[in-house]
Protein backbone atom coordinates (compact mmCIF):
# COMPACT_ATOMS: atom_id res chain seq x y z
CA UNK A 1 0.00 0.00 0.00
CA UNK A 2 2.89 2.37 0.87
CA UNK A 3 4.14 1.49 -2.65
CA UNK A 4 1.46 2.82 -4.55
CA UNK A 5 1.15 5.74 -2.30
CA UNK A 6 4.78 6.80 -3.51
CA UNK A 7 4.21 6.06 -7.05
CA UNK A 8 0.87 7.51 -7.17
CA UNK A 9 2.62 10.43 -5.33
CA UNK A 10 5.59 10.61 -8.01
CA UNK A 11 3.11 10.51 -10.75
CA UNK A 12 1.38 13.32 -9.27
CA UNK A 13 4.11 15.66 -8.56
CA UNK A 14 4.36 17.80 -5.16
CA UNK A 15 0.72 18.54 -5.44
CA UNK A 16 0.29 14.80 -4.14
CA UNK A 17 2.35 16.03 -0.17
CA UNK A 18 0.53 15.58 2.48
CA UNK A 19 -0.38 18.66 4.65
CA UNK A 20 1.86 19.34 7.76
CA UNK A 21 0.49 18.64 11.03
CA UNK A 22 -1.08 21.30 13.05
CA UNK A 23 0.68 21.72 16.29
CA UNK A 24 0.03 24.98 17.41
CA UNK A 25 -2.47 24.87 20.66
CA UNK A 26 -6.65 25.25 20.48
CA UNK A 27 -8.35 28.70 20.82
CA UNK A 28 -8.55 30.09 23.93
CA UNK A 29 -12.03 29.57 25.30
CA UNK A 30 -14.90 32.88 25.39
CA UNK A 31 -14.19 35.32 27.96
CA UNK A 32 -16.25 34.74 30.95
CA UNK A 33 -17.83 37.92 30.83
CA UNK A 34 -19.90 36.79 27.64
CA UNK A 35 -21.38 34.09 29.72
CA UNK A 36 -21.70 36.05 33.45
CA UNK A 37 -25.92 36.63 33.63
CA UNK A 38 -27.55 39.86 33.28
CA UNK A 39 -29.98 39.72 36.25
CA UNK A 40 -30.60 36.00 37.40
CA UNK A 41 -34.11 36.74 38.82
CA UNK A 42 -35.34 38.75 35.60
CA UNK A 43 -38.73 36.85 33.83
CA UNK A 44 -40.20 38.40 30.61
CA UNK A 45 -43.49 40.75 31.24
CA UNK A 46 -46.81 38.56 31.53
CA UNK A 47 -48.89 38.63 27.59
CA UNK A 48 -51.74 40.68 27.90
CA UNK A 49 -55.37 38.38 28.34
CA UNK A 50 -57.55 40.51 26.43
CA UNK A 51 -58.00 43.17 23.60
CA UNK A 52 -59.79 45.86 23.83
CA UNK A 53 -62.86 46.18 21.82
CA UNK A 54 -62.79 48.96 18.73
CA UNK A 55 -65.62 51.64 18.69
CA UNK A 56 -68.69 50.71 16.53
CA UNK A 57 -68.35 52.86 13.03
CA UNK A 58 -71.50 51.62 12.03
CA UNK A 59 -73.32 53.43 15.13
CA UNK A 60 -71.37 56.43 14.63
CA UNK A 61 -72.19 56.52 10.62
CA UNK A 62 -75.89 55.49 11.49
CA UNK A 63 -75.84 58.86 13.70
CA UNK A 64 -74.42 61.29 10.82
CA UNK A 65 -75.09 60.28 8.06
CA UNK A 66 -78.81 61.49 7.48
CA UNK A 67 -76.67 65.24 8.31
CA UNK A 68 -74.51 64.80 5.21
CA UNK A 69 -75.82 65.92 1.62
CA UNK A 70 -74.59 65.56 -1.61
CA UNK A 71 -73.69 68.68 -3.52
CA UNK A 72 -73.95 69.28 -7.01
CA UNK A 73 -72.70 71.97 -8.59
CA UNK A 74 -73.00 73.34 -12.99
CA UNK A 75 -69.59 75.47 -13.92
CA UNK A 76 -69.00 77.29 -17.34
CA UNK A 77 -65.78 75.80 -19.18
CA UNK A 78 -63.92 76.45 -22.47
CA UNK A 79 -62.89 74.24 -24.83
CA UNK A 80 -59.05 74.92 -26.52
CA UNK A 81 -61.48 76.64 -29.67
CA UNK A 82 -63.01 78.86 -27.04
CA UNK A 83 -66.55 77.30 -26.88
CA UNK A 84 -68.33 77.26 -23.87
CA UNK A 85 -69.86 74.60 -22.36
CA UNK A 86 -71.16 72.88 -18.87
CA UNK A 87 -69.31 70.78 -16.38
CA UNK A 88 -70.79 68.92 -13.68
CA UNK A 89 -69.00 68.71 -10.05
CA UNK A 90 -69.63 67.13 -7.39
CA UNK A 91 -69.20 67.51 -2.75
CA UNK A 92 -70.04 67.58 -0.06
CA UNK A 93 -71.63 69.48 2.91
CA UNK A 94 -73.49 68.75 6.17
CA UNK A 95 -76.78 70.32 8.13
CA UNK A 96 -75.53 72.32 10.65
CA UNK A 97 -78.95 74.21 11.48
CA UNK A 98 -81.82 72.35 10.89
CA UNK A 99 -83.65 75.71 8.84
CA UNK A 100 -81.44 74.84 5.68
CA UNK A 101 -78.38 75.88 6.82
CA UNK A 102 -75.74 73.99 5.42
CA UNK A 103 -71.48 74.03 5.47
CA UNK A 104 -69.33 73.11 2.64
CA UNK A 105 -65.99 74.31 1.12
CA UNK A 106 -65.62 76.85 -1.18
CA UNK A 107 -64.01 75.72 -3.84
CA UNK A 108 -66.80 73.44 -3.66
CA UNK A 109 -69.15 76.14 -5.19
CA UNK A 110 -66.78 78.47 -6.18
CA UNK A 111 -67.93 80.23 -9.65
CA UNK A 112 -70.73 77.62 -10.08
CA UNK A 113 -73.87 78.77 -11.92
CA UNK A 114 -76.10 76.59 -10.40
CA UNK A 115 -76.34 74.45 -7.05
CA UNK A 116 -78.02 71.95 -5.99
CA UNK A 117 -78.53 70.15 -2.28
CA UNK A 118 -79.63 66.63 -1.93
CA UNK A 119 -80.24 64.89 1.11
CA UNK A 120 -79.90 61.41 1.83
CA UNK A 121 -83.90 60.19 2.27
CA UNK A 122 -83.21 61.49 -1.77
CA UNK A 123 -84.86 64.87 -1.69
CA UNK A 124 -83.33 67.97 -2.99
CA UNK A 125 -82.98 71.32 -3.18
CA UNK A 126 -81.75 73.96 -5.01
CA UNK A 127 -79.18 76.67 -3.35
CA UNK A 128 -81.29 79.71 -2.15
CA UNK A 129 -78.48 81.89 -0.92
CA UNK A 130 -74.83 81.08 -0.66
CA UNK A 131 -71.93 82.93 1.42
CA UNK A 132 -68.05 82.10 0.81
CA UNK A 133 -65.00 82.52 2.31
CA UNK A 134 -62.09 82.00 -0.21
CA UNK A 135 -59.46 82.28 2.75
CA UNK A 136 -60.35 79.90 4.63
CA UNK A 137 -62.38 77.86 1.75
CA UNK A 138 -65.63 77.53 3.30
CA UNK A 139 -69.25 78.30 2.80
CA UNK A 140 -72.56 78.25 4.14
CA UNK A 141 -75.92 77.55 1.36
CA UNK A 142 -78.63 77.83 2.50
CA UNK A 143 -82.02 75.88 1.32
CA UNK A 144 -85.59 76.31 1.75
CA UNK A 145 -86.79 73.54 4.00
CA UNK A 146 -87.09 73.23 7.94
CA UNK A 147 -86.89 70.49 10.24
CA UNK A 148 -83.56 68.74 8.71
CA UNK A 149 -81.39 66.52 10.72
CA UNK A 150 -79.02 68.99 11.97
CA UNK A 151 -75.65 67.27 13.13
CA UNK A 152 -73.66 68.03 16.68
CA UNK A 153 -70.36 69.80 16.73
CA UNK A 154 -67.56 68.72 19.05
CA UNK A 155 -64.65 70.65 20.20
CA UNK A 156 -61.82 69.94 17.90
CA UNK A 157 -59.52 70.79 20.86
CA UNK A 158 -59.55 67.53 22.44
CA UNK A 159 -58.35 65.70 19.93
CA UNK A 160 -55.79 63.20 20.56
CA UNK A 161 -53.17 62.12 18.00
CA UNK A 162 -54.64 58.75 17.48
CA UNK A 163 -58.31 59.27 17.92
CA UNK A 164 -60.94 57.34 15.59
CA UNK A 165 -62.40 59.39 13.33
CA UNK A 166 -64.67 59.22 10.32
CA UNK A 167 -64.83 60.88 6.93
CA UNK A 168 -68.53 60.80 5.26
CA UNK A 169 -68.99 62.15 2.20
CA UNK A 170 -70.48 61.89 -1.40
CA UNK A 171 -67.10 60.33 -2.49
CA UNK A 172 -66.75 60.40 -6.61
CA UNK A 173 -69.88 61.74 -7.06
CA UNK A 174 -71.28 58.34 -6.07
CA UNK A 175 -74.16 58.77 -2.73
CA UNK A 176 -73.15 59.40 0.94
CA UNK A 177 -70.19 56.85 1.97
CA UNK A 178 -68.22 56.18 5.03
CA UNK A 179 -64.21 55.75 5.56
CA UNK A 180 -62.57 55.58 9.07
CA UNK A 181 -59.14 56.60 9.91
CA UNK A 182 -56.96 58.07 12.98
CA UNK A 183 -56.07 61.70 13.65
CA UNK A 184 -52.70 61.45 12.63
CA UNK A 185 -51.54 65.37 13.30
CA UNK A 186 -53.09 68.72 14.65
CA UNK A 187 -52.28 72.29 13.93
CA UNK A 188 -51.02 71.77 10.52
CA UNK A 189 -50.77 74.34 7.90
CA UNK A 190 -51.12 73.95 4.32
CA UNK A 191 -50.53 76.99 1.55
CA UNK A 192 -52.91 75.81 -0.91
CA UNK A 193 -52.25 78.78 -3.36
CA UNK A 194 -51.09 82.36 -3.81
CA UNK A 195 -51.74 84.52 -0.82
CA UNK A 196 -54.12 81.52 0.91
CA UNK A 197 -52.69 79.22 3.67
CA UNK A 198 -55.48 76.97 5.36
CA UNK A 199 -54.36 76.97 8.86
CA UNK A 200 -55.42 74.38 12.20
CA UNK A 201 -56.08 71.67 9.83
CA UNK A 202 -56.26 68.13 10.98
CA UNK A 203 -54.25 65.38 9.27
CA UNK A 204 -56.08 62.07 8.95
CA UNK A 205 -55.66 58.92 7.16
CA UNK A 206 -58.85 57.82 6.86
CA UNK A 207 -59.21 57.93 2.79
CA UNK A 208 -60.13 60.86 1.37
CA UNK A 209 -61.53 60.93 -2.93
CA UNK A 210 -63.41 64.14 -5.04
CA UNK A 211 -66.46 64.75 -3.46
CA UNK A 212 -65.80 64.51 -0.21
CA UNK A 213 -64.87 68.17 0.02
CA UNK A 214 -66.92 69.71 2.25
CA UNK A 215 -68.29 66.41 4.54
CA UNK A 216 -68.03 65.84 7.88
CA UNK A 217 -65.11 64.61 9.54
CA UNK A 218 -66.56 63.15 13.07
CA UNK A 219 -65.66 61.72 16.37
CA UNK A 220 -66.69 58.30 18.08
CA UNK A 221 -69.69 60.49 19.58
CA UNK A 222 -70.80 61.38 16.22
CA UNK A 223 -69.61 65.13 16.26
CA UNK A 224 -68.09 67.51 13.76
CA UNK A 225 -64.60 67.80 14.75
CA UNK A 226 -63.48 68.99 11.06
CA UNK A 227 -64.43 69.55 7.37
CA UNK A 228 -62.98 67.85 5.11
CA UNK A 229 -60.90 70.27 2.82
CA UNK A 230 -57.47 68.82 1.13
CA UNK A 231 -55.81 65.52 0.36
CA UNK A 232 -52.41 65.10 -0.86
CA UNK A 233 -51.90 63.71 -4.01
CA UNK A 234 -48.92 62.52 -5.21
CA UNK A 235 -46.82 59.65 -6.36
CA UNK A 236 -46.15 57.58 -3.00
CA UNK A 237 -48.29 59.90 -1.14
CA UNK A 238 -51.08 57.50 0.95
CA UNK A 239 -53.55 58.40 3.78
CA UNK A 240 -52.62 62.27 4.18
CA UNK A 241 -55.96 64.43 4.34
CA UNK A 242 -57.13 67.56 5.82
CA UNK A 243 -59.50 68.99 7.37
CA UNK A 244 -60.36 72.50 8.52
CA UNK A 245 -60.80 71.74 12.27
CA UNK A 246 -64.48 72.89 13.86
CA UNK A 247 -63.24 75.18 16.51
CA UNK A 248 -61.17 77.09 13.38
CA UNK A 249 -64.45 76.66 11.96
CA UNK A 250 -67.04 78.13 13.90
CA UNK A 251 -66.67 82.04 14.30
CA UNK A 252 -66.26 82.17 10.40
CA UNK A 253 -69.17 80.27 9.87
CA UNK A 254 -70.86 82.51 12.62
CA UNK A 255 -69.66 85.16 10.41
CA UNK A 256 -71.17 83.98 7.36
CA UNK A 257 -74.41 83.49 8.35
CA UNK A 258 -74.51 86.65 10.20
CA UNK A 259 -73.27 89.08 7.82
CA UNK A 260 -72.46 87.42 4.95
CA UNK A 261 -68.78 87.75 5.09
CA UNK A 262 -65.48 87.49 7.31
CA UNK A 263 -64.64 90.54 8.90
CA UNK A 264 -60.47 90.54 8.91
CA UNK A 265 -57.72 93.26 9.62
CA UNK A 266 -57.26 94.70 6.07
CA UNK A 267 -54.76 96.83 4.75
CA UNK A 268 -56.13 96.90 0.94
CA UNK A 269 -53.40 95.03 -0.91
CA UNK A 270 -53.25 92.49 -3.71
CA UNK A 271 -49.80 90.68 -3.30
CA UNK A 272 -47.20 88.50 -5.30
CA UNK A 273 -44.51 86.70 -3.37
CA UNK A 274 -41.70 87.78 -4.88
CA UNK A 275 -39.15 85.33 -6.88
CA UNK A 276 -36.64 85.36 -9.45
CA UNK A 277 -39.19 86.31 -12.82
CA UNK A 278 -40.35 89.16 -10.42
CA UNK A 279 -36.96 90.30 -9.83
CA UNK A 280 -36.21 90.31 -13.27
CA UNK A 281 -39.26 91.57 -14.77
CA UNK A 282 -39.64 94.51 -11.79
CA UNK A 283 -36.00 95.38 -11.75
CA UNK A 284 -36.51 94.51 -8.09
CA UNK A 285 -33.82 95.53 -5.44
CA UNK A 286 -34.59 92.67 -3.06
CA UNK A 287 -34.90 88.99 -3.88
CA UNK A 288 -37.46 88.03 -0.86
CA UNK A 289 -40.90 89.97 0.21
CA UNK A 290 -43.99 90.24 -0.45
CA UNK A 291 -44.97 92.71 -4.04
CA UNK A 292 -47.85 94.90 -4.12
CA UNK A 293 -49.66 94.48 -7.61
CA UNK A 294 -52.78 96.38 -6.73
CA UNK A 295 -53.76 99.11 -4.06
CA UNK A 296 -57.24 100.06 -3.26
CA UNK A 297 -57.47 103.69 -3.53
CA UNK A 298 -58.63 104.96 -0.32
CA UNK A 299 -57.22 101.87 1.56
CA UNK A 300 -55.13 101.75 4.57
CA UNK A 301 -52.08 101.45 2.27
CA UNK A 302 -53.01 103.69 0.18
CA UNK A 303 -53.04 106.41 2.94
CA UNK A 304 -49.45 105.42 4.19
CA UNK A 305 -47.98 106.10 0.91
CA UNK A 306 -47.57 102.29 -0.23
CA UNK A 307 -47.76 102.21 -4.14
CA UNK A 308 -47.64 99.05 -6.45
CA UNK A 309 -44.67 97.78 -7.24
CA UNK A 310 -43.40 98.78 -3.49
CA UNK A 311 -42.04 95.41 -1.72
CA UNK A 312 -42.32 94.83 1.48
CA UNK A 313 -39.96 93.25 3.88
CA UNK A 314 -41.18 94.17 6.99
CA UNK A 315 -44.85 94.34 9.49
CA UNK A 316 -44.89 95.17 12.99
CA UNK A 317 -41.77 94.22 13.19
CA UNK A 318 -42.09 90.72 11.36
CA UNK A 319 -40.09 89.76 8.69
CA UNK A 320 -41.94 89.08 5.64
CA UNK A 321 -40.45 86.69 2.62
CA UNK A 322 -43.72 85.96 1.09
CA UNK A 323 -47.24 87.00 -0.06
CA UNK A 324 -48.37 84.19 2.66
CA UNK A 325 -46.18 85.82 5.24
CA UNK A 326 -47.83 89.46 5.12
CA UNK A 327 -51.37 88.02 4.99
CA UNK A 328 -51.04 85.80 8.08
CA UNK A 329 -48.80 88.79 9.73
CA UNK A 330 -52.14 91.15 8.93
CA UNK A 331 -54.56 88.55 10.19
CA UNK A 332 -53.00 87.89 12.87
CA UNK A 333 -53.21 91.69 13.84
CA UNK A 334 -56.16 93.94 15.43
CA UNK A 335 -58.58 96.17 13.66
CA UNK A 336 -57.49 100.32 13.89
CA UNK A 337 -53.92 98.91 15.04
CA UNK A 338 -51.07 101.23 13.91
CA UNK A 339 -48.26 99.07 12.25
CA UNK A 340 -44.84 99.93 10.99
CA UNK A 341 -44.65 98.54 7.51
CA UNK A 342 -40.70 98.55 5.88
CA UNK A 343 -41.29 98.18 2.19
CA UNK A 344 -38.60 98.75 -1.34
CA UNK A 345 -39.28 101.40 -3.91
CA UNK A 346 -36.81 100.85 -6.69
CA UNK A 347 -33.14 100.88 -4.57
CA UNK A 348 -34.66 102.79 -1.69
CA UNK A 349 -35.66 101.22 1.90
CA UNK A 350 -38.68 103.06 3.28
CA UNK A 351 -40.54 102.88 6.32
CA UNK A 352 -43.99 103.81 6.75
CA UNK A 353 -47.47 103.53 9.24
CA UNK A 354 -50.67 102.19 8.22
CA UNK A 355 -53.83 102.16 10.30
CA UNK A 356 -55.43 98.95 9.40
CA UNK A 357 -59.20 98.69 8.63
CA UNK A 358 -62.13 96.47 8.78
CA UNK A 359 -62.49 94.50 5.84
CA UNK A 360 -65.08 95.66 3.41
CA UNK A 361 -67.90 93.64 2.24
CA UNK A 362 -66.68 91.28 -0.74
Amino acid sequence: MTCLVIILCLLLGSSCLLPPIDTSPPPSSPPTSNSTPIEPNWTPPAVGSQTPELPSIADVVALVKPSVVAINTEVTAQDIFGQSYKEAHAGSGWIIDEDGLIVTNNHVVEGAQSVTVTLVDGRTFPAETIRTDWLSDLAIVKVSAHNLPAARVGDSDILRVGDWVVAIGNSLGMGISATKGIVSAKGVSISVSEGQTLDDLLQTDAAINPGNSGGPLVNMAGEVIGITSVKVAQVGVEGMGYAISSNMAKPIIQQLVQKGYVVRPWLGVVLYTVDQYAVLRYNLAVDKGALVTEMAAGSPADEAGIEAGDVITEFAGKEITSADDLIEAIHSSQIEQRVEITFWRGNARNTTYAVLAESPPP
